[in-house]
């Protein structure tokens, strides 16, 4: 008796789509916050905190929502991202309601606290994240809308002009009695615009004309893209006095022009400039003046200054918290004032959690950063690259700026530690960019489909007693 079987030689490679894997790791990311809100309370009060079990369901059930649409409309994607936000996010949660605890902020007049807001802009954040999965079904779709994103980048960075100045710098504007930044989401915009700029135009700048001391030079032509962006951090650093917005604009592009162009001379010309640009504009402009001379001594302008006097208490937080902290709760970094809870909530850490918890979270953060780039180098087309690198790139120069300046580092930016620090406009923002990695990685990591059969397939004639 014989069987003729018709077969093919070439089939679908499964690749797993690790979402057990994920599930996992977000009950890890809830559960820490949850430990970390018990201890702060028995600190502080000495009683389990009232709140904790609706802290830990609401955590839980954000985190729940998150991970049901990754599973159903991208589950092939990178199984860390999700897990790694939601840690920062609910850790960003327990330290800003610590510091609600704080006599010091409750008696002042108008305290609001802070930890319910953040929560309901966490809401608001994983809504966003959920829809850009629901509508955006492929990142390519963004290429289309490359200089309409470039448009929209101007507007946001232009708005903020016509607002009054807080803190010293125009970064925010009022709606509703409402405070936004529009620079949080402008980073987004401008990324989009790169990539697709930069996928067109990439070979042309690519090309270099001359070799000077072991650098190929670019062509003056193709200095043009640079230097308009490097004008344009400039005025936004003039009009606004936001230093860091400009260092993240500038910095972003230089790192996807090199990507894009493989050539060490774009990061070279870019520093440059970019040093250049700061001294010039720090020469005439008080803001970033008080700023420098806040960062090069800091207890030389204490009580006069006010960046001088916060980074003094930063490095005096940090300097108390030692190796392993004071413990949750047990710190006084509220001293340093309103800014605690938002450009200077690092110091907490510092101070209650020590160098071994700082390190930590850094980690955290260069682990977002990794996956972004491992993202980048799967994916299989130049525009998801480029948007993945260009948006890696963005989220670790905001946290490099914000951690330097704390630190004392590098002058004090006025950035906001993605999803950590008070910030609705940031949290939401760093949500929708989690969003679109997780697109991307998910269309890298997706299996091609299999082979239709073909009617030519080898037939195969199996004998059988």
């Amino acid at each position: 008796m014989s069987v003729v079987t018709n077969t093919t030689t070439i089939g679908a490679i499964e690749a797993p789509s690790r979402r057990n894997t994920e599930l996992a790791l977000l009950a890890f990311a809830v559960a820490i916050p949850i430990f970390a809100y018990l201890n702060v309370g028995l600190a502080i009060n000495d009683e389990v905190p009232a709140g904790m079990l609706g802290y830990g369901l609401g955590l839980g059930l954000l985190a729940g929502i998150a991970h049901l649409v990754v599973r159903k409309f991208a589950p092939y994607s990178d199984p860390l991202l999700l897990p790694l936000a939601t840690l920062l996010n609910g850790l960003g949660l327990v330290l800003i309601w610590r510091l609600d605890q704080s006599k010091l902020f409750q008696s002042t007049q108008n305290f609001v606290p802070g930890a319910t807001n953040q929560l309901m802009y966490s809401a608001l954040g994983i809504a966003f994240f959920v829809a850009v999965l629901l509508l955006l079904k492929d990142h390519r779709i963004l290429q289309r809308y490359t200089y309409i994103s470039m448009f929209a980048a101007l507007v946001l960075l232009i708005l903020p002009v016509f607002f009054p100045a807080q803190f010293g710098a125009r970064i925010w504007i009022k709606i509703a009695g409402k405070s936004i930044q529009p620079g949080e989401f402008a980073k987004i915009a401008i990324a989009v615009f790169f990539s697709g700029y930069l996928m067109v135009k990439r070979d042309a700048l690519a090309l270099a004309s001359r070799r000077f001391m072991g650098l190929y030079l670019p062509r003056g032509r193709d200095l043009g893209p640079i230097l308009v962006v490097w004008a344009m951090s400039i005025l936004i650093l003039v009009f606004e006095t936001d230093l860091g917005t400009s260092l993240l604009f500038f910095g972003m592009f230089v790192v996807m022009l090199y990507v894009a162009t493989e050539r060490t001379s774009w990061i070279v010309f870019g520093l440059l400039m970019s040093a250049g640009g700061a001294v010039g504009v720090a020469t005439f402009e008080p803001h970033v003046q008080d700023r420098v001379t806040a960062w090069l001594d800091p207890f030389a302008g204490y009580g006069k200054i006010a960046a001088s006097e916060q980074i003094a208490k930063s490095l005096m937080a940090f300097g108390s918290g030692g190796t392993l902290g004071t413990g949750w709760g047990q710190g006084h970094s509220d001293l340093i004032g309103f800014a605690a809870n938002s450009d200077f909530i690092l110091a907490t850490v510092g101070e209650e959690l020590g160098l071994a918890g700082t390190m930590a979270f850094l980690l955290l953060y260069g682990l977002i950063v990794e996956r972004g780039v491992r993202t980048a180098l799967a994916a299989r087309d130049p525009f998801g690259k480029l948007l993945a690198i260009g948006l890696s790139g963005a989220f670790a120069i905001q946290v490099f700026v914000v951690a330097g300046g704390v630190m004392g580092l590098i002058p004090l930016t006025g950035m906001t530690m993605p999803f950590l620090a008070a910030g609705g406009s940031s949290v939401i923002a760093n949500w929708a960019l989690i969003g679109i990695l997780i697109r991307i990685s998910d269309t890298a990591r997706r299996p091609a489909p299999a082979p239709a059969p073909s009617p030519d397939a080898e037939m195969t004639q199996v004998v059988r007693p």
